[in-house]
């Protein structure tokens, strides 16, 4: 089959809102994935429900190579959302890490937060009265604040919305103190001076934000949480086939142009075979289970 594939347009499906982290990383990688397939790559925003609702469009589809999923949310969903309508470990195959980068906690420069310290200690002098927001119930912006909040021993109102775009709308409106933004798109916000940047969620800090402290750095080194995007196939997607997207996928973020993209918006390299993916996605789903227990978070419906 891989002979004659692709012979024609391939979508990408990114289950988030277009300008989330997930987004922004993929059509980076995919403009020269297309050149290596010699094949155009429509990408498709389909944002919703944590990201499960964009991940069953690719669940359902045909395993033919020409659909194929821009996420790391999947990990997350066994945790979430148990009742959803595929099988997280069954219904997909792991082919590709396309990087990972560290979520910023941000905040408004109208909260007066000017450092983490400041941000716990006004958390714990209202207990629950502060607002987090989130890119919606089991995004990696609410899964950082979590472990973050755990770690830090502070109670917290977890804002859920849609998307990120719609989560830094009200962190900018001052109506919720904090939000684990994806460095990519907090990055100008943060340049600007119109969101101020507390910690990155990494163990170290991030090259593009060399200023601003990793969350580890500060005393939480159980709190650190990597956002990272990868590629999944449908289940049953021929060997060869997920090896071509492999190699096209690889030899693309090898492309020095991609690398310095990808670099400028924080993003660190994974490389991984498809085994190797794999092993890790499947450490990846229990970790979001048991972190989900961890932090009391209720599970939707």
């Amino acid at each position: 089959m891989a002979q004659t594939w692709p012979a024609r347009t391939i979508t990408a499906i990114v289950p988030f809102a277009a300008g989330s982290g997930a987004d922004v990383v993929a059509r980076i990688a995919m403009e020269e994935v297309s050149r290596q397939l010699g094949q155009a790559i429509v990408i498709e925003n389909r944002g919703g429900a944590g990201g499960t609702l964009g991940s069953n469009i690719v669940a359902k589809a045909a395993p033919d190579g020409y659909t194929i999923l821009a996420t790391g949310a999947l990990a997350t969903a066994d945790a979430i959302y148990p009742k959803k309508p595929y099988d997280t470990l069954r219904d997909f195959t792991p082919v590709i890490p396309l990087g990972q980068q560290p979520l910023v906690l941000v905040t408004a420069p109208s909260k007066n937060l000017n450092s983490v310290g400041e941000l716990i200690a006004a958390a714990k002098a209202r207990p629950g009265a502060l607002n987090f927001a989130s890119a919606g119930i089991g995004s990696a912006s609410h899964f950082a604040a979590e472990r973050f909040r755990a770690g830090a021993g502070f109670d917290a109102q977890h804002i859920p919305f849609r998307g990120a775009a719609e989560a830094l709308t009200d962190v900018l409106a001052g109506r919720s103190e904090f939000f684990f933004l994806p460095l990519a798109p907090a990055l100008p916000l943060v340049t600007e001076g119109k969101l101020v940047a507390l910690t990155v969620s990494t163990a170290s800090r991030a090259s593009a934000l060399p200023q601003v402290p990793s969350i580890a750095e500060l005393g939480f080194a159980k709190a650190a949480y990597d956002f990272w995007v990868g590629l999944f196939l449908p289940a049953k997607a021929p060997r060869d086939v997920v090896d071509r997207w492999h190699r096209a996928t690889e030899a693309a973020l090898q492309m020095p142009a991609v690398q310095a993209r990808l670099a400028a918006v924080g993003v660190e390299p994974m490389p991984m075979t498809p085994d190797g993916f794999s092993a890790f996605f499947r450490a990846e789903v229990e970790m979001h289970i048991q972190l989900v227990k961890l932090a009391n978070i209720v599970a939707q419906q």
